[in-house]
């Protein structure tokens, strides 16, 4: 019995499905599969019932899951204190970023690369994502840290939130429009073609949940992954866009002019993202500390 299969036995009984647990192992579906077996063999025991389109455990493979990643565990734990007494740092982190957090607020290039010339055995990979597909993919274990966009619903147990910028929501509309004085009532774009951050983004969050408090559901006519997008659909004229405040220089820049949100205010809030209740690798622990580090030095 190897480690790896243990491993690819928790993927498949967590994914319920082979294809899904070969596709996040990086594995083909036929190795992956003839592993499985060759495990279930060394065991004498079918550990998953292959009928139909999911794949569920059977009675024994429920009573060894428990064990299994009580052994993984283990061996994790067993390498992070072997690698914290020798002050090694290796491996690989992984990071989740919202889309455009490396070019505008923040530099989080320039915190990877300080980490990278300290620690330059330890790997990073990097994915872009919305702030809700990065929080599940946090509680799966397939995330080590993520910057995120709060979006107002309750964080699960086991999730460490440390925020590193609160701004000022805004309504940013093209620059002839006449239509709204210098702030403007959230009820006041009911009815109002809106250009929006896609669902899950932090933002998008705020914004629907003060939407639904006061009464009604947004009409959002476009979406996009990026603020300076957003900027420019709203300058020609198309709708109402919901971005983080802007300065005055990069309102006329785009060719907008901004509208305070009032009744209520709205505030989007970034924030690191990370787990509590399982323990990091040391490598994890201090790129954590280095963006907590960094990212507020440039709040």
């Amino acid at each position: 019995m190897e480690l790896r299969q243990l491993r690819y036995f928790v993927t498949v009984a967590e994914e319920a499905n082979f294809t899904r647990a070969a596709a996040r192992l990086h594995l083909a579906q036929p190795g992956l599969s003839a592993q499985i077996r060759r495990l279930e063999r060394e065991l004498g025991q079918p550990l998953f019932d292959r009928g139909g389109r999911t794949v569920t455990l059977t009675e024994v493979g429920a009573e060894v899951l428990p064990h299994a990643r009580a052994a993984l565990d283990a061996t994790e734990r067993m390498t992070q204190t072997v690698d914290e007494f020798t002050g090694l740092l290796r491996g690989q982190v992984r990071v989740g970023l919202i889309s455009g957090a490396a070019v505008d607020e923040f530099d989080v290039a320039a915190v990877l690369a300080d980490f990278h010339d300290d620690h330059p055995q330890v790997g990073i990979s990097l994915t872009e994502d919305t702030s809700e597909r990065m929080l599940a993919a946090l509680a799966r274990g397939e995330l080590d840290v993520a910057l995120i966009g709060l979006t107002g619903a309750e964080m699960e147990p086991g999730i460490g939130i440390d925020v590193v910028l609160e701004t000022p929501v805004v309504a940013a509309v093209a620059a002839t429009d006449t239509t709204f004085d210098a702030q403007v009532p959230l009820t006041a774009l009911r009815d109002r073609p809106l250009i929006c951050l896609p669902a899950g983004a932090g933002i998008h969050g705020i914004f629907s949940r003060a939407c639904a408090a006061a009464g009604f559901e947004p009409s959002i006519a476009y979406e996009a992954a990026a603020p300076p997008l957003l900027l420019r659909l709203a300058a020609h004229g198309l709708g109402v866009a919901v971005v983080p405040e802007l300065t005055a220089r990069e309102a006329a820049a785009f060719g907008v002019r901004t509208l305070r949100i009032v009744e209520p205010e709205l505030r989007g809030r970034l924030a690191l993202a990370w787990r509590t209740d399982r323990p990091s690798g040391p490598a994890a622990k201090v790129l954590l500390g280095q963006l907590r580090i960094g990212l507020h030095a440039k709040a």
